[in-house]
């Protein structure tokens, strides 16, 4: 096993939280073409979403899914961060992919 994603899918919900960043649209736009892009609606904690597709909890992704509070971003969405290329996000690895939020992170 790869150990980066071992070493994911061992962490705690508190060791993702201390690895959120904020990044530019510009910096995810490669992420975004391979397909590892995974936009988590505000509402969330985005360090639980992370934990949840780290530990492969399908039941909580696939609620998730159904509720529209995770996914792929829509075109609408693409287009609009395509006009402001700074665009900060919250981001968080979870190899392979890249969870994001528009709300920025809040550093302690």
């Amino acid at each position: 096993m790869h150990r980066e994603r071992f070493l994911q899918m061992t962490a705690t919900k508190e060791d993702l939280a201390l690895t959120i960043d904020e990044t530019e649209w510009s910096w995810l736009r490669a992420h975004l073409e391979r397909g590892g892009l995974i936009l988590v609606n505000d509402s969330l904690d985005l360090a639980e979403a992370g934990h949840k597709v780290a530990a492969d909890d399908v039941a909580a992704i696939e609620q998730w899914i159904s509720a529209g509070k995770l996914g792929k971003p829509t075109e609408t969405q693409i287009l609009h961060w395509n006009e402001d290329k700074q665009k900060k996000f919250s981001m968080l690895i979870v190899s392979p992919y890249v969870l994001i939020q528009e709300r920025l992170p809040t550093f302690h």
